[in-house]
């Protein structure tokens, strides 16, 4: 067997090698035959060697990991061909390394070959954000670096004492406790679980608009299906899960970047995925798997038009956009399909996933948590279904159009449209894919109606409080607030420190003045070596008596 990272691989070498013209035709081959190979492979296949000593398993396949593996590259094509037009060698290079990785983790069956992926996958992303090229995207991109090698040392920490204690090589369910302690938290950091998210918010809007279509996919769904294949059922999860779900609404609706507000509702729209992880029932793990092959498809589609704006009028802030939709009516309607889509509408893929959490947690007798998840989506559809729309599409022309959307960027949005369209009025093709044949019926009177009263009533909302959501040039902290707070209280604490260090040295030599040991003996690095020995054993004797 052919593992499905190879031809993205390969295809890396290509592009790194190859003319331009060679690189824009493997951007899409390349996850095309990866979407190939995985569709193909037979279920339960698996494929082990032997190297250094270790059996590594880098191909395994079931259902949890087909499905995230078919989205996987599914996306990727839509990717390689909404980035036809970008000449960048570093940009498809690192795009296809991405693929491979976002693949290899799914795919992985032991620890070992997850956790290089992972990593890979970090350093490929990296490079995309700081490929994006704006004024802010090198900070963005440091920051996402180091918050992925935290993540991946937490992780590194949990497989190195889960392999001292003896745990089993192969990637399986863990307890959320001593090892599994550390390995949750590396993937919560992925998944971005607040307060660890605001590398995803910073990052994402800094991309190129091509590049945010492919990160907005890997980095937080691989963490998904991280939880959903190591931590199913821990209930600590679930409460994270709501809490992402709404701070995400809240966080977008004050947001005046569009591309940070849908950066924002990755974390709301993965907030539904770890609910549904941490609930673990049948039910639940279908619609994680199902929301997130929804998501990757909707919000990619939504980042695609969002990035259509920017090349076009190079503008992103709501303050500064009006009027769009008749100089880019079909990035206007496409824009609309993924707003619906991510609202749950009818006849659209996110009606029948969304749905499929909620139903699990009214079945599992969690009336909170559903009643959380429901008010994140009147948020999800104000902000990206009303708002967004509204300031950028509606309203007087505040801004030309510089540059034509290429007939690639809206090749792909009609595609990745089509495919929202497709699963919503079909999803029996979706739900072929899931781990668990649950016979979950979607479009049901109850379910259909209860949707469109949710939507219609949250209409009226805007239309009633549209003053309040106008357009207001605002620059959104979230987390960093605290962030800035504590670094100011470490900085005085560094202070205090050097202050008293200061004091306590002008008070050795003082000493030393009045006639104890010479000062150029003390002075010296033994000296001080002495001085730090006898005062912690002074304090230790002290302790002891």
């Amino acid at each position: 067997m052919i593992h499905p990272a190879v031809p993205y691989l390969l295809g890396a070498l290509l592009v790194a090698l190859g003319p331009v013209p060679l690189r824009r035709a493997v951007a899409v081959t390349a996850p095309l035959v990866a979407l190939a190979l995985v569709w193909t492979a037979p279920d339960g296949a698996s494929v082990a060697v032997r190297l250094f000593g270790l059996t590594l398993v880098p191909l395994r396949i079931d259902a949890l990991a087909r499905a995230f593996a078919i989205v996987f590259t599914l996306i990727g094509v839509l990717g390689g061909i909404y980035a036809a037009h970008v000449p960048g060698r570093r940009f498809h290079v690192a795009a296809l390394v991405a693929g491979a990785a976002g693949v290899g983790i799914v795919l992985a069956g032991d620890w070992a070959t997850f956790y290089v992926a992972w990593e890979v996958l970090a350093v490929a992303s990296f490079v995309l954000v700081i490929d994006g090229g704006t004024p802010a995207a090198g900070a963005a991109a440091i920051r996402y670096l180091l918050m992925h090698l935290l993540g991946g040392s937490l992780l590194l920490g949990g497989l190195a004492w889960i392999r001292v204690a003896g745990g089993s090589p192969a990637v399986g369910a863990l307890e959320p406790g001593g090892a599994g302690t550390l390995v949750l938290l590396g993937f919560a950091v992925n998944a971005a679980i607040p307060p660890l998210h605001a590398w995803l918010t910073d990052a994402y809007p800094e991309s190129s608009p091509a590049a945010g279509v492919l990160l907005s996919a890997f980095a937080t769904k691989a963490a998904v299906y991280a939880l959903a294949r190591v931590f199913p059922g821990t209930e600590l999860l679930v409460w994270a899960g709501c809490v992402m779900a709404v701070w995400g609404v809240v966080f977008a609706i004050l947001e005046d970047d569009m591309r940070k507000l849908l950066g924002y509702h990755i974390v709301s729209q993965v907030g539904y995925m770890v609910a549904g992880v941490g609930l673990g029932t049948p039910l639940a793990l279908s619609g994680v798997v199902a929301h997130a092959f929804c998501h990757i498809l909707y919000k990619g589609l939504l980042f695609m038009a969002t990035g259509s704006i920017v090349h076009a009028t190079g503008r992103r802030r709501l303050s500064g956009l009006g009027g769009l939709a008749r100089p880019l009516p079909a990035v206007a309607a496409l824009y609309m399909v993924g707003a619906l889509s991510i609202s749950g509408a009818p006849l659209l893929n996110g009606f029948v996933s969304k749905a499929m959490i909620v139903s699990a947690a009214d079945a599992a007798a969690a009336p909170a948590v559903a009643w959380l998840l429901t008010v994140a989506s009147v948020g999800t559809f104000l902000s990206v279904g009303l708002k967004l729309p509204a300031l950028v599409f509606g309203g007087p022309s505040r801004t030309g159009v510089a540059s034509p959307v290429p007939a690639g960027m809206t090749a792909a949005m009609a595609l990745a449209a089509a495919l929202c369209v497709l699963l919503g009025v079909a999803p029996g093709l979706l739900y072929r894919l899931l781990p668990f044949d649950v016979g979950y019926v979607p479009y049901t009177g109850a379910h259909v109606i209860e949707t469109l009263e949710l939507l219609a009533g949250t209409t009226l909302a805007f239309v009633l409080a549209r003053g309040a959501l106008a357009r207001k040039a605002t620059i959104t902290l979230d987390m960093d607030r605290v962030y800035r707070a504590a670094g100011r209280a470490v900085v005085r604490v560094g202070r205090g420190i050097e202050r008293g260090a200061v004091a306590l040295e002008a008070g050795v030599f003082a000493i030393v003045d009045a006639g104890v040991p010479s000062r150029r003996a003390l002075a010296s690095p033994v000296g001080y070596a002495v001085l730090v020995a006898l005062g912690a054993l002074g304090g230790f004797l002290v302790l002891v008596r």
